[in-house]
């Protein structure tokens, strides 16, 4: 904490506009002494109109107005009801360190919705278009309705392990970048688009394959093209530069085992065989790395890095105890203890 602490004394009455020089002073503060329930009131008013999120902690009865009042009111453990009653998070345990936790957490669980949402809705574009591309223009049904059902099963069940996933948090607050994610769902899905025509005019045109096996062909490709696109989506750099969670590649792994099994013995289709099974996997993995280096251009246009370093991050793995690294750095649990409750208030609450 800083040495500029601001008496209450220099504070004019709760009723009257603060000057400019006033304002500037409290926006600069480290700190305020001497204070009453109605400063504190005071101060978070004037912050707010200055366009700053204020979050406030207290305890008491007298804290309550400003707990209402601040953007995130935080009752610390041991409150009184009122207070309680005013603020939007509640901590159980002593102690303010677990609001640090809380904001890591936030960002950590952003950062796997973001990645989700564009790991779903490149998926979404490139089984539509493709589907509705063959329909039209070659007069096909690349998959059967078995083979979509399968398709989404073994997806969805797969992208849950997301939930605990290794990811880089920003140390700025973060919000959803809409451009950045619809542009890069957007390559991503058209680039899977041409790969999957690439494999369907070899498997007619080259290989000679018949349409019953094309089918099949085409379900072993989108289901190991669409899970392989989930280490895509995970990071904004190439796909090594964040080690996944072992629950992530493990769940990978095993439904991309099963979803090879059905097509090389023909679970509802017909079979493939062990040959053209392997050819997929390496057509898969090509176009894997093509996609990675596809996808770093992509973000310097949707998502360029700012040289202010806004984009520096932290990393953060699911773990169970936080140690500190090689260099220093202490890396904390992906999922902490519950030790706050949070409540929903009406007003917007503040970003993480």
């Amino acid at each position: 904490m800083g040495t500029n602490i601001l008496d209450a004394s220099s504070l004019s009455e709760v009723k009257h506009e603060e000057t400019t020089v006033v304002v500037e002073s409290i926006e600069k503060a480290d700190g305020f002494a001497q204070v009453f329930p109605e400063h504190k009131f005071h101060i978070i008013d004037i912050l707010q109109k200055q366009g700053h999120i204020v979050g406030m902690t207290g305890d008491g009865v007298n804290d309550a107005p400003a707990l209402k009042k601040a953007d995130c009111g935080i009752a610390v453990a041991g409150a009184t009801d009122a207070a309680r009653a005013a603020a939007a998070i509640v901590l159980l345990t002593p102690g303010l360190s677990v609001i640090i936790d809380a904001i890591k957490e936030s960002r950590c669980i952003f950062q796997r919705m973001n990645s989700y949402a564009i790991y779903r809705i490149s998926e979404t574009l490139r089984v539509l278009f493709f589907m509705t591309l063959a329909i039209l223009v070659f007069n096909f049904y690349p998959l059967t309705a078995v083979m979509i059902v399968m398709l989404a099963l073994l997806n969805d069940g797969a992208i849950l392990s997301i939930a605990y996933d290794n990811v880089h948090y920003k140390d700025q607050p973060e919000d959803w970048n809409m451009r950045m994610v619809l542009g890069i769902s957007t390559v991503l899905g058209v680039i899977g688009v041409i790969s999957a025509f690439g494999l369907f005019y070899l498997g007619g045109r080259v290989f000679h394959l018949d349409r019953a096996h094309i089918q099949t062909l085409m379900y072993l490709k989108l289901s190991v093209a669409g899970h392989l696109t989930i280490f895509l989506t995970r990071t904004r750099g190439p796909f090594w530069s964040i080690r996944p969670a072992k629950i992530l590649w493990m769940a990978v792994l095993g439904t991309q085992i099963i979803a090879t099994l059905i097509a090389v013995y023909g679970l509802f289709m017909t079979p493939l065989g062990w040959g053209w099974a392997a050819f997929v996997w390496g057509y898969a993995v090509a176009w894997f790395l093509v996609n990675d280096r596809i996808k770093l251009l992509a973000y310097r246009i949707f998502d360029p890095v700012k040289k202010t370093g806004e984009r520096l991050e932290t990393k953060v793995e699911p773990q169970a105890d936080a140690k500190p690294d090689a260099e220093g750095e202490v890396k904390t649990p992906a999922k902490p203890e519950a030790n706050m409750e949070t409540k929903t208030k009406d007003k917007a609450d503040p970003q993480a």
